[in-house]
């Protein structure tokens, strides 16, 4: 084997491409020392040994509305990747999530020949299923990470595998259920629930408001509450949220613990939600959005349920509190109601483990991504 670097440019435009891409640029680097990745990254990302061009915190964004806020950091790290394709000619591009971004800069990698592999692709079969066919034109392979995903991209010309969750290898905790307990001085004895309230400072903006309300009822009828903040956000981003910290306590960076100590969960829809299912806990899930970004989004997006364990399981087996239901009572309501039938939607949680393949998914995303590197 040459021993001549393999450059690979890759884009993880949120807090859970950063954690999935972290754990395939550990497999390229596993199976060939020689790949060097740059691109878009954050802190678990970089801590893998990526070159960082462009942080993620910069350009994450949530909704239509919410993306003109960050508009301009998005064109200005267009610019750059773009100029990093023209000047250092890397042999293969991997995108990780982050449709809209990432397919314009699919385009520019194909017009110049340089392949293209997208991990956890667009969510197709929830919106603009039509864009099936420019995927085709603008991707050379995919590594997708639902079961149901590969006949929809595969009937279109795609060359598509399901290579199972990435979560899978992740969602588990560091330490016992005591452990946990005894770090938070919680008392055994009685209910815990986790809240999750987003990766996303304005998600926190639109969720925690209601949440602390919720919070403050369930603490009446004796639960504790745990704030589990995503490794994205800190406690100062939660200082303005005064009814929020004296209703709960705050837990920087350790979701898979609290998790894993809770008997409940209330959670913003998104991966916490695949999270929270595969740490084996009922849960709550709460969106909510500004208002013309949720207008438009009833218009284009054509799914029955907006949490993915509903999603993977076919049927409504958690509750989904959405835009004007998202209110303290009705939180609190929904977290007894799911802390009652715990006993039964334990099996229901062991079903959607079932659908999400085997261990391994970033391994085998890195040997499709390397075998173009391959064919180049």
């Amino acid at each position: 084997m040459s021993g001549a670097s393999r450059k690979v440019l890759l884009v993880a435009g949120e807090a859970s491409g950063d954690l999935h891409g972290a754990a395939l640029v550990t497999a390229l680097r596993q199976t060939d020392p020689r790949v060097e990745v740059w691109g878009v990254g954050g802190e678990r990302l970089r801590a893998a040994g990526m070159h960082i061009l462009v942080d993620t915190a910069a350009i994450a964004t949530m909704g239509f509305v919410e993306t003109f806020g960050t508009l301009g950091r998005l064109l200005a790290a267009y610019r750059r990747l773009k100029h990093f394709l023209k000047e250092e000619r890397p042999q293969l591009v991997v995108l990780i999530d982050f449709p809209e971004f990432n397919m314009f800069f699919a385009k520019q990698a194909k017009a110049r020949g340089i392949p293209v592999f997208y991990y956890i692709g667009p969510q197709v079969w929830a919106w603009r299923r039509g864009r099936v066919r420019k995927i085709a034109q603008r991707v050379d392979r995919l590594g997708l990470v639902f079961p149901f995903e590969p006949p929809l991209y595969n009937e279109f010309g795609c060359v598509a595998e399901f290579v199972g969750h990435p979560l899978l290898d992740v969602a588990h905790p560091t330490r016992t259920r005591e452990e946990t307990l005894a770090r938070y001085h919680l008392d055994p004895a009685r209910p815990i629930l986790a809240l999750l309230p987003g990766s996303r400072k304005k998600e926190l903006r639109h969720l925690l408001a209601p949440a602390a309300a919720a919070a403050a009822q369930l603490r009446a009828d004796g639960w504790q509450v745990v704030m589990a903040l995503a490794h994205t956000l800190s406690q100062q981003d939660v200082e303005g949220f005064a009814a929020a910290r004296d209703a709960m306590i705050v837990a920087e960076d350790d979701t898979y613990n609290v998790l894993h100590a809770a008997d409940a969960a209330l959670v913003a829809s998104g991966t916490a939600t695949l999270e929270t299912a595969l740490l084996g806990r009922p849960m709550v899930i709460m969106y909510r959005v500004a208002a013309t970004t949720f207008a438009l989004a009833r218009l284009l997006v054509h799914v029955d349920h907006v949490g993915m364990p509903n999603i993977i399981l076919g049927r409504r087996v958690f509750p989904e509190l959405i835009q004007g239901e998202v209110t303290g009572p009705k939180l609190a309501a929904a977290v007894r109601d799911v802390y009652a039938r715990r006993d039964d939607l334990a099996a229901a949680l062991r079903e959607l483990r079932g659908k999400l393949g085997r261990t391994g998914a970033a391994a085998r995303a890195a040997r499709l991504a390397l075998d173009l590197m391959a064919v180049k």
